[in-house]
């Protein structure tokens, strides 16, 4: 049974614009931690950004000022939108609930450790 569902990647050229979104059934999104993780090829999945269920960020340095993480308490959703994309940027996007971005964010979390499909991002002229 899926149970984060993202949407939004795509193909966008340098300096565009993407919004990834990961919607999450109730019982996994209240109260939870959310993140976006993104992992390229041979490489470990790493935290782009994360949110607490009362509004806490934190974003991985090189997307800060560009990426913002948001939640939608009413739709049971966290978004990522990226602004000012670069060809680093490309990657697979994973969205996560639970424990590892608990930890990632310095928090703690009873909650099971749940992932979504991955969606593509790829910048490119």
């Amino acid at each position: 049974q899926v149970q984060l569902v993202e949407s939004g990647g795509g193909l966008v050229q340098p300096g565009g614009s993407l919004r990834l979104s990961c919607a999450a059934s109730r019982s996994i999104f209240t109260d939870n931690y959310m993140g976006w993780y993104r992992q390229a090829p041979g490489k470990e999945r790493e935290l782009v950004a994360g949110i607490a269920s009362g509004g806490r960020t934190k974003y991985a340095d090189s997307v800060k000022g560009r990426f913002t993480i948001s939640r939608d308490n009413t739709k049971n959703t966290v978004l990522l939108q990226m602004n000012n994309l670069k060809p680093e940027d490309t990657d697979v996007y994973y969205c996560n609930a639970g424990s590892t971005t608990a930890w990632a964010m310095g928090g703690f979390s009873m909650s099971l450790d749940y992932w979504g499909q991955g969606t593509q991002v790829t910048v490119s002229s």
